[in-house]
């Protein structure tokens, strides 16, 4: 008989229902794993929200108050899609109630809140993850693969960037993403410097600066307000294995959709990765010069699944169920997953370092 976890999800918009698809399609994803997943309680501050969600999963509980469900003696995780300005609260009640916690990306909306969950964090035993899935990709796993067998030789340089068009619109109206405790660092940002962090390792000194588009935008309620968070960041860092680079996120880069791009070049060998085409990864051998870079078909690669097959497309979808799998593999093996929220809140001081590189226009170490 498998072991069935009871998740409950806050924040049933559309993050949460890409995590909610995630959990019901494990068992068809990893058939053989020794566990499962319910979709057991949900919660939102609006009741029609709620009704919604219940009638396209059947969730069996249902709240507009997040403590009500974190405390639920049945669920035996918690997994946070909210706003990160909402992340703090809802991590701390659930590390009180001592449950297991998958949280999406960033930890939370700046250091101080960072800061607090670290010290809820000493003594708790549960597992908890952030759901940076860029990680969860084939292509990625296969590009560490690289990275960890010597194949690029010393790190030289990297490039990579996350870029996006929705703010271009002038009288668009801006989304939770755009106010106050949010912006373009936090939410594709973030993402890459985890993905630089995870490749090669952590940081030695950065140097970042932003860009706001329009210095007013319509808010939800068609009033016109001041803009306070960046559209544009872009970031040169230096590594503590001796590698430099750029760094840039964008949510005004016309002509992209969702793109994600990096290219690693080390004293051996160079890797280059671009998430509009994520069934390859290319690969460069300086004792192979003549071949050039080569394309290695990662496609639906996971040695953990067996469905629908190895050599099928991969989707944007398909790394979140892998994240998630990860998350509740590591819960029921009782081990640490990666990435941790102690890896999040390395991630937040890296932000705030920029944060603070920008404020003095000036290199700042890192640690």
């Amino acid at each position: 008989m498998k072991k069935t976890y009871n998740v409950g999800i806050i924040g049933p918009g559309f993050i949460g229902r890409v995590h909610a698809y995630g959990y019901e399609n494990l068992k068809y994803y990893y058939p053989e794993a020794p566990f499962r997943t319910r979709l057991f309680g949900v919660c939102s501050g609006r009741e029609e929200t709620l009704k919604k969600i219940q009638d396209d999963f059947r969730f069996s509980f249902s709240t507009t108050d997040f403590r009500a469900l974190v405390n639920h003696p049945e669920i035996d995780m918690v997994d946070i899609c909210t706003p990160n300005i909402l992340h703090r609260e809802q991590i701390l009640e659930a590390v009180k109630a001592g449950k297991h916690i998958y949280c999406e990306k960033p930890l939370v909306s700046c250091l101080d809140d960072s800061e607090a969950v670290m010290a809820a964090l000493k003594g708790f035993r549960q597992v908890h993850q952030l759901a940076f899935h860029n990680r969860f990709f084939p292509a990625s796993i296969k590009a560490r693969e690289l990275i960890d067998s010597g194949r690029l030789g010393e790190p030289v340089s990297f490039r990579i960037a996350y870029l996006h068009s929705g703010s271009l619109e002038k009288n668009k109206a801006m989304g939770w993403k755009q106010e106050e405790g949010a912006g373009v660092s936090l939410d594709l940002g973030s993402h890459i410097i985890d993905l630089i962090y995870f490749f090669w390792g952590e940081f030695s000194e950065i140097s970042a600066s932003t860009r706001i588009l329009y210095p007013e935008r319509m808010n939800k309620n068609g009033e016109k307000v001041k803009v306070k968070v960046e559209d544009y960041f872009s970031c040169s860092a230096k590594l503590k294995n001796g590698a430099e680079g750029h760094i840039e996120a964008s949510k005004i880069a016309a002509g992209t959709q969702d793109e994600m791009k990096y290219e690693l070049y080390g004293t051996d060998g160079a890797l280059r990765y671009n998430s509009m085409q994520p069934n390859f990864l290319e690969y460069y051998s300086c004792k192979e010069e003549e071949s050039g870079f080569r394309h290695i078909p990662t496609v639906s690669r996971y040695k953990e699944s067996t469905f629908p097959g190895p050599k099928f497309a991969v989707g944007w979808t398909r790394a979140h169920i892998h994240s998630i799998y990860n998350f509740i593999s590591c819960v029921h093996e009782n081990k640490k997953a990666s990435p941790s929220f102690h890896e999040g809140h390395y991630n937040m001081k890296i932000l705030e370092a920029a944060r603070l590189s920008e404020k003095k226009r000036a290199w700042i170490k890192t640690g």
